[in-house]
């Protein structure tokens, strides 16, 4: 259903830990993102996914929003393309497009995955028509070119577009997971640090593949173990406060939706849909509500929702859709975190396309 972009703005410093074990992160080189300000923004973008047709509306929206709040880093949180509607060999050219306004004002961003994000093609029942013969030109994102030798219908891989991206881009902070997570790809951490003293850590940023599209949706109990592992090898005092990412709602958030509306404790300003989860629950909420320095989890998938509930001693948030692809036509707009590092506090807001505010609330003080 989702995608989601995400913009950090502080004056601190970005570190990358993944690897397959600990053993091999401590072997990895971190790589440090240097900003400027004494306030922490992320901006969470929702459901680009974009496809031919609807390409340039999601990249008008985002090109919008990202002009009128300045960002230091931006997280594409899932459904980046709608692949199942993407007809030619290498989808990566319109993963590249979707990332593109992030690229051209220099600003820095991972990603994680969707379930649309390498979904196999859907063959329009339109395409065969009464002659018998199916529709067989494929139009190149921002190229007259057209034919058949560039139909393909055969999808593109995670790893496919993650190493593209990778490759690509130098201001892309995504990574490959551990290779014993297969077939989940983008699990990775990112350690913001103050950047009057790098070794000292402000929050922990955990990125989670929670499937869909090629397999099933679902964080796997393996996942949910790295998780385990790396949070204490990073954080073993709980000290650091954490702050969780992926695209499809645990099983948790149906827990916690609001029937009527929206009331207290939760707050947002859409509440349209059930609540579509992940297939199974694994673990990895058992391992975040026994964390006191868990203090969000963040996803997107459902267009129709934007509201944040507290869970247990910790909030479930939504996103805001952002793009045009996709079902419902609800307004777009973008979930926006603040992280304040002396002393600590995570507030968020959603801002819409059209620079409304609303929504604001304090997830950690």
């Amino acid at each position: 259903m989702s995608l989601t972009s995400l913009y950090l703005l502080f004056p601190l410093i970005l570190t990358i830990g993944f690897g397959s074990s600990s053993e091999e992160h401590d072997a990895l080189p971190l790589n440090y993102l240097k900003c400027a300000r004494g306030h922490h923004r992320l901006k969470l973008l929702s459901s680009l996914t974009c496809t031919s047709e609807r390409a340039h509306g999601a990249i008008g929206v985002l090109s919008k929003i990202i002009l009128t709040w300045t960002a230091d880093f931006v997280v594409y949180l899932g459904d980046v393309i709608t692949a199942n509607n993407i007809a030619i060999g290498n989808a990566s050219l319109y993963w590249e497009e979707a990332i593109s306004p992030t690229r051209a004002r220099g600003i820095p961003w991972a990603t994680v995955f969707g379930n649309h994000d390498d979904a196999p093609f859907e063959w329009p029942l339109e395409w065969f028509s009464a002659a018998g013969i199916p529709h067989t030109h494929c139009t190149l994102p921002n190229s007259s070119v057209s034919g058949e030798e560039e139909c393909s219908f055969r999808g593109t891989r995670r790893i496919e577009l993650l190493k593209n991206e990778i490759k690509q881009n130098n201001l892309s902070y995504s990574r490959n997971g551990p290779k014993d997570l297969w077939p989940s790809i983008s699990n990775f951490v990112l350690q913001v640090s103050s950047s009057q003293d790098p070794d000292s850590a402000v929050a922990l940023l955990y990125f989670l593949d929670s499937g869909g599209g090629s397999y099933p949706e679902v964080i796997s109990s393996s996942q949910a173990e790295w998780f385990n592992r790396k949070s204490q090898e990073l954080n073993p005092s709980s000290r650091v406060p954490e702050i969780i990412f992926w695209h499809i709602p645990s099983k948790a958030y149906k827990k916690v939706a609001p029937k009527l509306g929206i009331h207290k404790p939760c707050v947002g300003s859409i509440n349209k849909e059930g609540v579509a989860t992940q297939e199974a629950e694994m673990g990895i909420m058992k391992l975040l509500v026994k964390r006191p320095s868990v203090k969000a989890v963040f996803v997107g998938h459902n267009h129709g929702l934007d509201w944040c509930c507290p869970y247990e001693k910790l909030w479930l948030c939504f996103a805001r859709h952002t793009g045009y692809g996709g079902y419902g036509n609800w307004a777009r707009g973008a979930r926006i975190l603040e992280i304040t590092q002396q002393p600590f506090s995570l507030k968020s807001w959603i801002r819409m396309e059209d620079g409304q505010l609303h929504s604001e609330v304090v997830l950690s003080s």
